[in-house]
């Protein structure tokens, strides 16, 4: 069972997972140091078809959201998407610093570099129906290195 783990989270830090229809590649966890209480959570994202991200949940984390930087006026501004993230057919979401990435508050434990955190993403396809997509994904001081995911090999799709 280790191994398994272990052959996730490397697939995640290099590689790409499936489950259903959605795609999740170069996925993080920015590392944290003693006292800090949030940290945030990175991928890419695309979806086969329309769905929307509107949740995800991890046992280091009393609360984990999506959440969205961006700048009004001169001043930096941090706040959950109301209804989840829109993931159009086809196209590309990324989740960066920045921009739009998963806020993990009220954090346990700080998060060390090269260790790796559950993540659970929660989905809702265009016809409305949940689905959810369990990672683990290594923790980084920054984003890691692109690898070619050519020569990834791919997870089994999770169940709805």
């Amino acid at each position: 069972m280790k191994l398994k783990a272990l052959a996730l989270v490397a697939t995640l830090a290099c590689g790409t997972v499936y489950a259903q229809t959605v795609e999740i590649r170069d996925a993080w966890v920015r590392a944290t140091v003693k006292g800090q209480t949030a940290t945030g959570a990175f991928m890419k994202i695309t979806a086969k078809d329309d769905a929307r991200l509107i949740g995800a949940s991890s046992p280091v984390a009393g609360v984990t959201e999506v959440h969205e930087m961006k700048m009004e006026g001169d001043v930096m501004k941090m706040r959950a998407v109301p209804g989840g993230l829109d993931l159009p057919a086809g196209k590309t979401v990324e989740l960066k610093p920045g921009g739009y990435h998963m806020m993990m508050m009220d954090l346990k434990a700080p998060l060390a570099k090269d260790s790796a955190v559950p993540l659970t993403l929660v989905f809702k396809d265009a016809k409305g129906v949940e689905s959810r997509m369990e990672l683990k994904l290594p923790v980084a001081l920054a984003a890691p290195a692109a690898m070619d995911h050519h020569s990834m090999p791919h997870m089994p799709a999770a169940r709805p």
